[in-house]
């Protein structure tokens, strides 16, 4: 019975220990979903920066002025 106050604490540690891997390992799951999360917001930024300038081109060479001037391919 001596050693029980000593097992109480090796105990908490362990706990301690256990929490503070999951702790991690969710840590590193967030840091992946926010690096993928960035990579898509740098391709969108990139697509959006493609159409301005399609857009733009389309302007300068008479074509349309928007997409609602065109007449649907059933007319």
């Amino acid at each position: 019975m001596e050693n029980r106050p000593d097992d109480a604490l090796a105990d908490r540690v362990t706990e301690l220990e256990i929490k503070s891997s999951y702790a991690e390992d969710l840590l590193d799951q967030l840091n992946m979903t926010i690096y993928r999360q960035q990579q898509q917001i740098d391709r969108l930024i990139l697509h959006v920066t493609q159409l301005k300038e399609q857009s733009q081109n389309a302007m300068q060479h008479g074509s349309a002025s928007s997409p609602r001037d065109e007449l649907p391919p059933h007319y």
